[in-house]
This record gives structure tokens, sequence and C-alpha cells, in this order.
């Protein structure tokens, strides 16, 4: 398999580690280290002091060394044995001491490990298929498409502050494993007739109102992925509210536009995207030519995360081996036992999956035995009938949990079917619960004057390719949750239909049914109230803790940061059309710049702003009397912009953006002075770097305006 990427990158740990040491001696304030350390990865937990510390792994791929320092994390920083593997394929790391992060991250880089953008508002872990690579059904091993990706996006000033967190999946084939439909980006390999390329989705999301993605290209070459790519993120980028924080993911986008404008939108970023890209170099697969998309001798799919049994690789003679980690937990003694095993195996690739399990890949058929009495050592094994459960961590350290998913998941199982259960501690919905064949988040419902733990169910969810969101169903006591699972799962074998599927009957017995099988678990009679009162494993009545929310979306933004790493992204444009002699387009590119960051710093000193850069430097003028300078060499630019593009060449090109450039640095250091707080890392001429740095040790915030 082909070696890991090294994603880590030792400067900006250092950054963070400043920073934290700025909030300690309160010279930074606590919104400004909060978007430092999402940033980075580190969650704020229930628990004061303590922090979660995710870990990004693109397609769930690590190896040995990288189980090896995880675990030494846990021993060394932690007074907690136990990792949890997400359903996005990351691993996280609770109750680390808010002190020790730095170090954390620093350990964690030594094996080319990264939590960069694992949390915030940009590019969430990209998660891909587990078995991409192996599969007899594949068209491609996506892995290398994913890891061009991730390399393309992460650190990108486009992706650094966006206006909520956004995730992309990578299907091997159009059986879409890695279930694209609930993704705000989902791409799947396809077959064409005699070509092979990608179908693109966009616009889905499950938690606050799910939403189902939509076709944004049914067949693009490999050439032009990363360019389509762009293009939906940069229309994310532009257009998604900003403002109104629960409204801001792309799925909110596709219905303020309508599915027509949003792909009009998207054509026209597509465009000018694709003239920026065009020489840029594109990942570059080997795509297998399999008859249709059955793989041979019609061999099923394998389904989300691990396979439900060994399974069988498009090498001949080799095998996935399906490891179950209940609950997505493991502890040290099981990483380092992992590590050890892959190993003596000569095995050297193990994947977390999106069903919170792991698989290793390339195991040799007369190593099974042997691999599973290792296995069996650690306390692990294949799946079993009925583990297929997924949990988040809910009110065991999750800011925004309402209920206990953590003590409820063990006590569930998927019966004889193996049917699919995914339990959230509350609404977002990390477990998933909108895409399994029983799903149900946290609630809290108020009856007879005592508030009690409910869980909102779900049922026939289906992520993959012909599939769809689950049905809502009723709202079930948590107390009541084992009664309801066991009805539900009686009446589904004994009036299934032959080899009906649960999704299939779900749909066929409709909401209503479900609304009186259930009717007895749901109703609370006063005299029940003292039944249903507590949560699973609480001892106390319920509440809701009121923690000042959760983190999942980030923190208020400073516009003007966000104006500056926009103008970054175009400035990139900017220099790769110059360099392709499309000065015209380059130059518009140019004239945003300016727009972007006059925008910024004249709203940062209380003045609107101007869709016209001559109007918009006027109001500069008017906010910043005491630099006349600025709004002056804005009126200029604005004149030189205006030029015909066959009277531009590259000699006059590069010294306008060099003063262009020097500009945004003169703008860039008034603004930092005026805000010492403020993080314009990466956003910034390549040269400037240091100005960052410069102007973070000011003192004090001067006010410009006097």
């Amino acid at each position: 398999m082909d070696k890991i990427a090294n994603l880590a990158n030792n400067d900006e740990i250092t950054l963070f580690d400043k920073a934290l040491q700025d909030f300690k001696n309160q010279s930074m304030d606590a919104d400004r280290f909060t978007a430092a350390r999402l940033q980075m990865g580190i969650y704020g937990q229930r628990q004061e002091g303590v922090n979660m510390v995710r870990i990004k792994l693109p397609g769930g791929r690590l190896n040995s060394k990288q189980l090896t320092v995880i675990a030494d994390v846990l021993e060394k920083y932690v007074q907690h044995d136990v990792v949890h593997i997400t359903t996005r394929q990351d691993i996280q790391i609770h109750y680390v001491p808010l002190g020790d992060t730095p170090d954390v991250l620093r350990h964690l880089a030594t094996a080319g490990l990264t939590t960069r953008e694992a949390c915030g508002n940009t590019i969430r872990n990209v998660t891909a298929c587990s078995l991409s690579g192996v599969c007899p059904r594949q068209r491609v091993d996506v892995n290398k498409h994913l890891d061009g990706a991730v390399q393309h996006f992460l650190r990108n000033p486009l992706t650094q502050l966006m206006p909520r967190k956004f995730k992309i999946s990578f299907s091997a084939c159009e059986s879409d494993c890695a279930q694209g439909m609930m993704h705000d980006m989902g791409i799947i390999a396809v077959r064409k007739g005699a070509k092979f390329g990608f179908k693109v989705l966009a616009g889905g999301g499950l938690g606050h109102k799910p939403h189902e993605a939509i076709v944004v290209e049914e067949f693009i070459e490999e050439k032009d992925l990363l360019i389509v790519m762009e293009a939906i993120v940069s229309l994310h980028n532009r257009y998604s509210d900003r403002v109104k924080r629960a409204k801001a993911r792309i799925k909110f986008l596709v219905d303020k536009f309508g599915r027509e404008v949003f792909i009009e939108k998207y054509r026209e970023e597509l465009e000018r995207t694709k003239e920026a890209l065009a020489t840029q170099e594109y990942p570059k697969g080997e795509w297998d030519a399999v008859e249709d998309s059955e793989g041979p001798e019609g061999i099923e799919d394998p389904g989300i995360g691990a396979p439900r049994q060994l399974f069988e690789q498009k090498q001949s003679g080799l095998y996935v081996f399906p490891i179950s980690t209940p609950m997505g937990n493991l502890n040290v003694m099981q990483l380092r036992g992992l590590a050890q095993t892959i190993e003596k195996f000569s095995l050297h690739d193990i994947r977390a999956t999106q069903d919170q399990n792991m698989v290793l890949i390339n195991v040799e058929k007369n190593k099974i035995d042997a691999l599973s009495a290792s296995l069996s050592v650690l306390g692990l094994g294949k799946p079993e009938a009925g583990d297929n459960v997924v949990a988040c961590p809910g009110t065991s350290t999750c800011r925004l949990g309402i209920t206990s998913s953590t003590v409820l998941g063990p006590k569930l199982s998927g019966g004889k079917h193996d049917l699919k259960i995914r339990v959230s501690g509350c609404h977002n919905g990390c477990a998933q619960p909108e895409t399994g064949d029983i799903g149900m988040y946290g609630v809290g419902k108020r009856k007879h004057g005592k508030l009690i733990p409910h869980y909102q169910m779900y049922l026939g969810g289906d992520g993959m390719a012909n599939g769809e969101l689950a049905i809502k169903a009723p709202v079930v006591p948590a107390k009541r949750i084992e009664e309801a699972m066991r009805l539900i799962k009686t009446a589904y074998s004994s009036e299934r239909q032959a080899d009906e599927t649960f999704f299939s009957w779900v749909r066929r017995v409709d909401k209503e049914y479900f609304i009186e099988l259930l009717r007895d678990v749901t109703d609370v009679k006063a005299e029940d109230v003292e039944l249903v009162l507590r949560d699973h494993g609480r001892e106390s009545d319920f509440k809701v803790l009121q923690l000042g929310g959760g983190e999942c979306a980030g923190v208020s933004q400073v516009k003007i940061g966000s104006n500056f790493f926009e103008a970054a992204h175009e400035r990139n444009y900017r220099d790769a059309l110059k360099f392709q002699r499309k000065f015209g387009d380059s130059v518009k590119c140019a004239e945003e710049i300016s727009l972007l960051i006059s925008q910024g710093v004249t709203e940062l000193f209380g003045g609107p702003k101007k869709d016209n850069l001559k109007e918009q430097a006027e109001e500069l003028r008017r906010v910043l009397p005491t630099k006349p300078k600025l709004s002056e060499k804005l009126i200029e630019f604005s004149e030189r912009f205006k030029r015909p593009a066959n009277e531009l060449d590259a000699i006059q090109l590069n010294k306008w953006f060099l003063e262009l450039d020097e500009w945004t640095v003169e703008v860039a250091e008034l603004c930092l002075s005026f805000d010492r707080q403020l993080d314009l890392t990466g956003s910034l001429p390549e040269t400037t770097m240091s100005i960052h740095l410069k102007g973070q040790e000011s003192q004090q915030p001067i006010d410009i305006r006097q």
C-alpha cells in the first residue's frame, strides 16, 4: 500500500503554544484562543480544564508507529485509558489537560499525525470507503485522489475561515459505501461507457434539518476533480451565511438558492476556478475495468465501515480482516497490541472505519487463524451479528450532550438480522442516526411537570447509493428504548416478506404503523414519571446542563480575518492567471483583493462596505483620515484596473501586484496594531509572514484613528 503522508507541521504547533501562553497570561481573550485551539483540533469538554484532541486520519489509515505514539500520549499525558474512533474515521483522545496540549501535538507529529483543522470552520477529516484499494468492485483506489485533495486543502487560505465546517467523502465505486449523500460534498468513482471518472454530490448533511445531497456533476474526468472540488468549496465560502451560525452549512445554501440556482452559482465558480487551476497537477489513479458495479461474480458490496465478515480482496489470496471495537473504544494495551500484531504479521495497513471499527488489509489466508488468536488475546475479534452499534460520546464528555449515549449503546443489539444501530446524545447526530436501520438522538421532554430524557427515533436509513435518509419515528423515553427496540425487531422478523430488507419494510408499513406499534412505550402517565425520570447510568434526576454551548460551530469570526484569507485565495488565483498570461482575468483577481481588504478594514473601523472600489476608497479615507495614503493608493489601483486587457503585459502587472502586496502588508500592520490578538498567519504574501508575530508583540491596542 502507499506510504501514509506526513501531515504534521511543527511551526504551527509552536504558534499554538505561544497562543496558549498568551491566553494564560491574559494577553489573549477567550474567544480568540478558542479559535486558535479549534484550528488545531482541540475541543472543549464538559469537564473543566481538560480537552479532547482529535487526530485526523484521512481515509482512516494509520500504521503501527502511529498506534504506538497514540498509546504513548495516553500513558504520558492523560488520566484516561481509552481513545475513541469516530464516524469520521478520526481518533479522539479525551481528558487532555490544556497545558499539555502543545506537547501532545508535538508527540503526535513525530509519527506524522496532525490535528490541524480537525475542528472549526474548515474542511474536516476526509473520509473514504475503508476497502478502497482492495475491493473487487472498485473503479479506482480513491485514496490517491483523497490524498491529493487533503494536500490541496489543508492549510489552504480558502479553507481557514469558512462560514461553517465542511465534510467530504470519497467512494471507490457506484455503491458509494462512504455515504456521499449525507456529506457537504461526496466524490464517487464511476464508469461512463469506456470512460472512468467521478460523480460529484453536494449539499448533504445530518443534524439540524437533515438534507440529502444533490448531484452537481454526473460525470467529470479525473483531471477536473480538484477543480470541481475547489469550486464547490469556494461557493460555500462565498455565499453561505456568516451571521446565522445555525444556517451556515452548505445544505442551507441549496435551500436558499434552490437546486437550479445553486448549480448555476457553482458553474460560475467553476469557470473561474478552472481558469486559475488550469496548469495544476492532479492525482492520477489506476482504474479497474470491472464490467459493472456488481464486481466479479456479482459479489455484494461490503457496505459502510468494516465488512461484517472476512472479505476476499481483489488481490488473489489476500483478505480483509474486520475488527470489532465496541463503541469505537481502544485502550492502551489494545493500541500497543495492535501495533505489535501489525508488525508481527507484516501487514502495515490498518484503517479506522465509519462504523467505529477497524480493518486489517492484505491478510494471507494461511495467517488468518493465527491473527485471530493474537487479536483475541487483546479482547478483540471479528464482528458478530447484533454488534453493529455506533454511539457518540454524549454526556460522558461532550458539552452538547443531552443523554448518556455511551451507556445506552452497549445495552442495544441489532439482533439476528444485524441491523445498524446508531445512538447520538443530541440532535447534532455525530453517530449518524438518520442513516442507521434504527437511529436515535437524545432530547429532553417535559411530562407532568418533570423533564424526562427521551430519544427521537429514526427508522430505515441508508446513506449509500439508492438509499434515503431515515423516516422520523416516535420519541421514546430513554428508559424504554430497549423495549421499543424489541418491539421493532420482533415486528420486522414476523412481518417481513421473503428477503425484504429493513429499509424496504419500513417504507412499506409506513410511519403511522410505528406510532401505533410504540404507543405504549411513548405514553408516559403521571404514575410512570418516577420510572423514567433518570437517564441510563445516572443516579440523579435528569437535567440538561447549560454549558455555554458546544464548539461544533466554531466561534464568532473577526470579519477582517475572513477578508484577508479570502484575499489570499484570490492572490493565488491572480498569480496563477498571470503566469498563464491571462492578464485580464489576473487583474480582476487583483481588484477583488483590493476590494476585500478595503471593505474589511473599513468595517473594522466602523464604516460601511461598498461594492465599488472607488467608493470604498472614499469610505476608507473617511474612517481613517490619519492614513490618507491607504485610500489614495486604493484610488490609484481602481484606475489601473480599468485598463483594457490588450494594453497589459507581465512586466507592468509584476509592478502593480508588488505594490498591491505592499499595500496589503501595510493594511495588515495597521489592523494588527489596532487589534493585537488578530491572527493573519497564512493570509499574507509569503515574504511578510513575520509581520503577524511583530504585530502580536504589541503590548496595547492602538487607536489609529486618533
